[in-house]
């Protein structure tokens, strides 16, 4: 689903894509899809993140400029209309490439912020990389490397940033979705350190971190906030300058909040930070609830997803049609419970309401169904009435049954299903290969639901 979007942070983003004809067409289309997923979230501009792709063929190209696409939706066309270039897979020389361009004012790139380069490969390289990936670590770039292929472990976990269980990934084209979360978080984790930026982000709190700026001896902070549509409602909180976060709680969920970090030094002047924050949307419960294990005088309850904000549930079932309802409670880390001293082959609603440490209450119903008394097929045997054919019986079920349903497993050949009028107790199965084994369900029909089965393996000798 869509992302919330990341503001607060402030780096030059450049992807090194592997555009050669070592690429086939589908993992470019996989690659570029990546590329976007990745960045989706982030708030661009010449304040916040900028992006650049360079390709990596026989010669270097960049697609654009870091400072071209200032907004999500035209970033996202840029990278669709990215075409593939084929030609060799020199990386050394589009690293020197990348070099000049990290730090030029043509190419759009910022003085003074962190840089990050992503070289998604798929393991080859007709040229040496070791020398111009380290003149780009030295230089202050973290490099995170993505290697869709075979790849030389000892080379890639040496061209990438230290430590490489965090900037070194190897993944299946197919399977890019399932790193993009930790990736992403890798990249914030640069791009945001020297930046007043929330983390642990909730329907109800979020934690703010900040450079070291001051210490105990040199000052404080003054840390503001205020949803952005009641700016009037600011709220002011001071720590020590020992301090380099802070969680704000009791926020109001799905709101935007205006933070400012005032740094009062008593050395010297340090300027305001300010960063927005979104609360994520209150988590509700229950969202579903479902029965299971229905018997003649009980059934199972679950219920998802259990919250923290959660204290208990209530649990109410009656009959249906009726008035008579009875109540069950159970404590607030409960996701099911049995209700029990029911009567067979009735429906219930059950209905369960979580009760919230605010005092609010939800709710949630759905419907249940007991089983018939002995509602079960008993005796299924089988008769041999020639090649490939058999007659399976069974004796009745209790209760007021409307029919029966025998299900065939063949081990060769389909699988049948024959429903019978609830007279009749014996059926003729045709078409079981000799030397298989079949499976043969029995199952009495009722007017709310089947009842419970009988199953069996029957051996059809050779």
């Amino acid at each position: 689903g869509p992302q919330p979007s990341i503001s607060n942070s402030e780096g030059d983003l450049l992807f090194l894509l592997d555009s050669s004809g070592s690429v086939s067409y589908y993992e470019f289309s996989r690659v570029k899809a990546f590329m976007w997923d990745l960045v989706q979230p982030f708030t661009f501009g010449p304040k916040d993140v900028q992006t650049s792709i360079i390709h990596i063929s026989t010669t270097p190209t960049m697609e654009f400029p870091f400072d071209r696409y200032l907004s999500s939706g035209t970033l996202q066309q840029a990278i669709r209309d990215t075409q593939q270039l084929m030609g060799d897979t020199n990386t050394g020389k589009a690293l020197s490439y990348a070099k000049e361009k990290f730090f030029s004012d043509e190419a759009g790139a910022r003085p003074d912020v962190p840089k990050v380069l992503v070289w998604v490969t798929d393991g080859f390289s007709t040229d040496d990389i070791s020398e111009p990936m380290q003149l780009l670590k030295d230089m202050g770039v973290t490099v995170f490397i993505v290697s869709t292929g075979r790849g030389n472990y000892l080379e890639l976990s040496a061209a990438a940033s230290q430590p490489p269980e965090k900037h070194l990934h190897f993944v299946d084209v197919d399977d890019l979705p399932i790193i993009t979360k930790e990736l992403r978080d890798a990249i914030l984790d640069v791009i945001q350190a020297n930046r007043l930026h929330a983390v642990d982000i909730t329907s109800s709190s979020f934690r703010l971190m900040w450079p070291k700026l001051l210490s105990q001896e040199t000052g404080y902070y003054t840390l503001e906030y205020a949803p952005r549509d009641d700016l009037a409602r600011k709220r002011t909180n001071q720590v020590s300058g020992a301090h380099t976060s802070l969680v704000l709680s009791n926020l109001a969920p799905e709101t935007t909040y205006e933070v400012a970090l005032i740094p009062e030094s008593n050395i010297h002047y340090f300027p305001p930070q300010t960063t927005r924050v979104t609360t994520l949307a209150e988590e509700i419960s229950p969202v579903q609830v479902l029965i299971s294990e229905s018997g003649p005088h009980s059934f199972h309850v679950s219920w998802a997803p259990t919250l923290d904000s959660v204290i208990g549930y209530q649990i109410l079932y009656g009959p249906l049609p009726g008035n008579s309802v009875k109540l069950l409670e159970v404590d607030g880390t409960s996701n099911s419970t049995v209700v029990e001293n029911l009567a067979p082959n009735t429906t219930y609603l059950v209905t369960v309401t979580a009760i919230y440490k605010s005092g609010k209450e939800k709710s949630l119903s759905a419907k249940a169904c007991t089983q018939e008394e002995g509602s079960k097929v008993r005796h299924l045997r089988f008769e041999d009435m020639g090649p490939n054919t058999l007659k399976a019986s069974w004796d009745s079920a209790d209760g007021k049954v409307l029919g029966y349903r025998v299900r065939c497993r063949r081990q060769t050949g389909p699988s049948s299903v024959i429903s019978v009028s609830p007279q009749i107790h014996s059926v003729l199965l045709t078409d079981l290969a000799s030397g298989t084994t079949n499976k043969v369900c029995v199952k009495p029909m009722y007017k709310n639901q089947p009842g419970k089965g009988l199953c069996r393996m029957v051996h059809m000798q050779p």
